[in-house]
């Protein structure tokens, strides 16, 4: 595959990844999202590897489309699993702190 059309390639993919990972947010279906982040640092890295190609004006365009939905769809599920991060480490604080009083005091069981 030609390096410009694997840039765009790449390009894609990210966005069509990133849009699934905004769907399956929306719909708190969280299990699969670490595996599609992986798939898009694969695709970043690899962006990064191939390094800068110049692109036709139509390419460049299509890129700059193509991240635009990227940026837009990382925002809404950076969005949705920040309140999700944060309730978690609320319930992470509260186990240390059972932990750490039935180390004290003894469990009641």
């Amino acid at each position: 595959m030609p390096v410009r059309h694997e840039v765009l390639h790449c390009y894609g993919e990210l966005a069509s990844t990133m849009s699934l990972m905004a769907a399956l947010a929306r719909a708190r279906e969280w299990e699969r999202l670490a595996e599609l982040e992986a798939r898009c640092a694969a695709l970043v890295d690899r962006l990064k590897a191939i390094g800068k190609v110049s692109l036709d004006p139509v390419q460049l365009e299509q890129v700059r489309s193509l991240i635009d939905c990227i940026h837009s769809d990382q925002e809404d599920v950076c969005d949705m699993v920040k309140p999700q991060l944060e309730s978690l480490m609320v319930k992470m604080a509260q186990l240390q702190k059972r932990s750490e009083l039935g180390k004290a005091y003894g469990t009641p069981y």
